[in-house]
């Protein structure tokens, strides 16, 4: 549903969104045009780098985490503006275990994830989701 409040900038397109894909990287890209997408069309321009960014890490952390714990349960991501300025972003999969936020060494490939949400998110967690296995990984932007 969409925020009512008159503060809302461009009322019309602050509309939650989700999308359901399979848990392989070619779907990392489509996550982050559809953030992207969502964050220039609510008119909040100064939020699409860093939304597409931590977008990026968390699907790419799901999609990882689906492919080693042997899932293949579409993962999820929910996009919405729980306040008119603020964006929330919630990643589902469901692999088994929780995300552990680690900074590796200095030539590594991966693994900065987390460290790159908990530092540039406004606010961000990680839950277990639903009855079944999983969890979901949500940051928020625009406080």
């Amino acid at each position: 549903m969409c925020p009512t409040t008159e503060a809302a900038h461009h009322l019309h397109t602050l509309c939650d969104f989700s999308l359901v894909f399979p848990p392989d990287p070619g779907w990392v890209r489509t996550a982050r045009d559809a953030v992207g997408t969502a964050v220039r069309a609510a008119g909040r321009g100064e939020l699409v780098d860093t939304a597409v960014l931590l977008t990026s890490e968390v699907v790419t952390n799901a999609v990882n985490a689906c492919r080693s714990g042997g899932c293949s349960e579409p993962v999820t991501l929910y996009g919405e503006w729980p306040a008119p300025a603020t964006l929330r972003v919630l990643v589902h999969d469901g692999a088994p275990g929780l995300p552990v936020p680690r900074w590796p060494a200095g030539d590594a490939v991966g693994g900065r994830g987390l460290y790159l949400v908990g530092t540039c998110a406004d606010e961000w967690g990680v839950c277990r989701h639903g009855p079944g296995r999983g969890k979901s990984v949500w940051f928020e932007l625009g406080r």
